[in-house]
């Protein structure tokens, strides 16, 4: 009744493509990888806020985040985008601490996994301080 099929389904073309992206990395090397980004991604964040409400704690901060990033991407520093400052508006000032919570909450999630202990306290420390300027109250 039906026609049998003779030719491949392109559904199975994942394998091959696969085995051509190239070495695989470790989970370990994935991880380093991801812990990198959010840091990076915080870097960002911390880096707008410098220009919005500068600070040497947040200096201080930055600072620490290349350092981590530097040594997380084999001695590649990180990008770091030139921030916009486009106005210290309390409530975008307020969005960008928020955003930074959000990511050192996601760095010290990957940190704890790949068990870094300088990157989780780093991601632990800015998470408490962007807290604190949020205003969320301390748990612990």
């Amino acid at each position: 009744m039906y026609e049998p099929i003779r030719t491949k389904s392109v559904h199975t073309m994942a394998e091959p493509c696969r085995r051509t992206r190239g070495p695989q990395r470790s989970r370990e090397e994935e991880l380093d990888i991801r812990l990198a980004g959010h840091l990076t991604a915080l870097l960002t964040v911390t880096d707008e806020l410098r220009a919005l409400t500068p600070s040497p704690a947040l200096d201080e901060a930055a600072q620490r985040l290349a350092d981590r990033v530097t040594a997380l991407s084999a001695g590649r520093p990180p990008l770091r985008a030139t921030p916009t400052a486009s106005g210290a508006a309390p409530s975008r000032v307020a969005a960008l601490h928020q955003r930074a919570h959000t990511l050192a909450g996601q760095a010290l999630v990957v940190a704890t996994s790949c068990a870094d202990a300088p990157g989780a306290a780093l991601a632990a420390e800015r998470l408490r301080a962007h807290a604190t300027a949020l205003g969320i109250a301390d748990a612990g």
